[in-house]
């Protein structure tokens, strides 16, 4: 890709003298401002705009990168001539390949080939194009070159590219390299995370994404770039319906967004939920230095937006400086006597620039100050242009962020428009700003997290892969008692239990684990035993037994009259101790998904949950416990005990390994796992496990 962007010569094929062809537009665009050779490619040879115009790429020979805007059923033939002619990047902007009917998906799937093989870089089809601001190079049909800067921009959208160069270029805000993917046929988004990340002109990735081609791939190539640059992504299509064709409660909890949840936070991505927190964010980014702390200081002439200011910084969770005493006394010494000299510094209404000027100064200097929000109003003397000269000056210099917030409207549009023009990152609403020193704040961890090794336990893998291969001989792909043989040769403590099949072997089973018991009923069609009678709690005698299973026996088939009743499950009744669940489904992208969160009957009500891509490591495994709202009730609060917190991530750990073990599970899940005080373990009491269909 790097050749691509830094291409010296440049076909435009379908090159057009016509207003309002985008042959014309592509020519217009390179024309403007890039200083490498231009080549039109058309049919009727002659000149194109002044240009001398070829009748086939053929005809002229090699180029670094050939833009085609032909008809779809045209592109295949040309883009081989092409791969006959030696050049190796090409951008296909023509529409009409899958985007549009089985047609078009064979003409895409026939233009793949050609580029395989020939070696060919493509992207596209059915997209803006390409843009490098350092190499003057807009190969796009968007009107203008965007401003030279240091944010790289990939897009799955032609429009949202388009929409994100408008706005940018109101604000000023530069780019280096910008992509349209269109239809991802070739280069993906993968792809263009490695190329950003090496890419020296390229200090921030940011992307808009409807969908993901190769997840691995994606956390791989994420968690290396973002260890050098920031990430920003929007991902579309949050709303969608999700997984309907599963049966367990990970399933039905685990909307198709929270496997890109998972993805993003375990690649040291920043999600971003729309483009204008990826503008003041990405903008942020480019022209500020990272903080090394939380710590911030505001500095304004009006206590009530600074009050707002200060409530929107500790929701964000960063904390306000404590000015240190030698700070305050200077702040006192210089500023008036009705001057608030604490945090934050309110340098009254009346503030000239000087006075915004020494309040800076001294408040940058301070140990506990990790990065300031500038934030100024309106007031009836305040001078705009020089206090935005304040802040360019000494934002430039300072080795902590200062991001400005000019809290206003038309007396501001010449502050804004210097701002804008010194690259100084400048906010409408102060709480933008906040969010935007958060996201600063928030790499600097990601920049220097460490992605540990995911640990390997010794199993017994042959004994797992005999229970799946018995079961697929026998057509069965969910597992009831003999899923619990599965955990065991994991590693996986479980609860003692027994399969019987008659009232009488029910009874005797009884005595030999000993009172008190639940039974379950076991059954593949029958996923939520409790909602058809088919658990019964606390039984403490044979009498109760034997009632209990005559009582199912009769009565789940009037409820489920399809379900085929294949015995009870007798298992030791434990209580007293805290219920969770781990599952896990597969996700189409990332694959294999972990879920952790409160267990037993409530889950789908509390849908407390945490979710993680698998493999898992040990710290991640610690994050899923954590990362639930209600995981001080495993750390023991008033007067509770604290759970076994260890053995939870350990069977983590141990189930993450199983699944990567067998990619044929389709479904899994412990429900609930009893967790006791700790340092005594935790016990799996019920469990479910589908395989894939063949």
């Amino acid at each position: 890709m790097l050749d691509m962007f830094n291409a010296k010569s440049v076909a435009v094929i379908g090159a057009s003298e016509t207003k309002g062809k985008i042959g014309y537009d592509l020519m217009t665009s390179l024309l403007n401002n890039y200083k490498g050779k231009i080549i039109p490619i058309n049919p009727k040879g002659g000149k194109v705009l002044g240009i001398p115009a070829f009748s086939s790429i053929k005809e002229y020979g090699h180029v670094d990168l050939a833009v085609i805007v032909i008809p779809a059923s045209l592109v295949p033939l040309t883009v081989e001539e092409c791969g006959e002619t030696g050049i190796k990047n090409i951008v296909v902007i023509s529409a009409g390949f899958k985007e549009v009917d089985k047609e078009g998906f064979k003409l895409e799937k026939k233009l793949v080939e050609i580029c395989k093989n020939y070696d060919i870089e493509l992207v596209g089809p059915n997209c803006l194009g390409i843009m490098d601001t350092y190499n003057d190079m807009n190969a796009s049909f968007a009107s203008d070159i965007a401003h030279k800067g240091k944010i790289a921009f990939m897009s799955q959208s032609g429009a949202i590219m388009a929409a994100i160069l408008d706005y940018a270029d109101k604000k000023n805000i530069g780019f280096s390299r910008i992509i349209s993917l269109g239809n991802k046929a070739g280069i993906n988004e993968n792809d263009c995370i490695e190329d950003f990340m090496e890419d020296e002109n390229t200090e921030v990735i940011t992307g808009y994404l409807e969908g993901i081609v190769d997840g691995q791939g994606f956390i791989e190539a994420s968690r290396k770039a973002s260890q050098k640059k920031p990430i920003l992504l929007i991902k579309s299509g949050t709303t969608a319906k999700g997984s309907e064709a599963v049966s367990s409660h990970t399933g039905t909890i685990a909307g198709s967004d929270s496997a890109y949840d998972a993805a993003f936070s375990q690649s040291g991505i920043i999600r971003v939920t729309s483009l204008d927190e990826m503008m003041d964010y990405s903008s942020a980014f480019a022209l500020s230095p990272l903080p090394m702390g939380n710590r911030i200081a505001i500095i304004t002439n009006a206590g009530g937006p600074a009050i707002m200011t200060t409530d929107a910084a500790i929701k964000a969770g960063l904390e306000l400086s404590k000015l240190t005493c030698d700070t305050q006394e200077k702040l006192k010494a210089g500023l008036p006597s009705t001057a608030n000299v604490k945090n934050p510094v309110d340098v009254l209404g009346d503030a000239s620039p000087d006075r915004f000027r020494f309040a800076l100064e001294i408040v940058l200097k301070d140990p506990n100050v990790d990065g300031v929000i500038y934030l100024v109003t309106p007031q009836s003397v305040t001078d705009p242009e020089g206090t935005a000269n304040v802040a360019i000056e000494l934002a430039k210099k300072s080795e902590k962020p200062v991001l400005c917030s000019f809290f206003g409207g038309t007396r501001f549009e010449g502050a804004e428009r210097l701002l804008a023009g010194k690259r100084v990152p400048n906010y409408l609403y102060p709480k933008r700003a906040v969010k935007s020193m958060k996201r600063l704040y928030d790499y600097s961890i990601i920049k220097n997290q460490e992605y540990p090794k995911h640990p390997k336990f010794d199993v017994d893998k042959d004994a797992v892969r005999n229970i799946i291969n018995d079961a697929k001989k026998k057509g069965v792909n969910t597992f009831g008692l003999e899923s619990f043989d599965i955990l065991k040769a994991y590693g996986i403590p479980t609860v003692g239990t027994a399969l019987t099949t008659t009232v009488e072997e029910t009874v005797k089973a009884a005595e030999e684990i000993g009172y008190p018991l639940v039974m379950k009923i076991v059954s593949p069609q029958i996923s939520h035993k409790s909602d058809v009678g088919g658990i019964k709690l606390y039984l403490n005698n044979a009498e109760e037994i034997r009632t209990a299973y005559e009582d199912m026996m009769e009565n789940i088939p009037k409820k489920e009259p399809e379900a085929q009743l294949e015995g009870v499950q007798l298992q030791q009744m434990l209580s007293g101790d805290k219920e969770v669940i781990i599952g896990m489904i597969q996700d189409p992208t990332f694959g294999p998904m972990l879920m952790f969160g409160l267990g037993g009957i409530y889950v789908e009500i509390v849908k407390d949950v945490k979710f993680a891509i698998v493999p898992v490591s040990e710290i991640e495994a610690n994050n899923m416990i954590t990362g639930i709202k209600t995981h001080k009730l495993l750390e023991g609060t008033r007067g509770d005990k604290a759970s076994d917190i260890d053995s939870i991530s350990d069977i983590i750990l141990r189930i993450s390994q199983l699944v990567t073990d067998f990619p044929e599970i389709n479904e899994f899940e412990i429900n609930p796992l009893m967790v006791f005080e700790e340092g005594k373990g935790a016990l799996a009491v019920d469990m479910r496990l589908i395989l894939k269909e063949d």
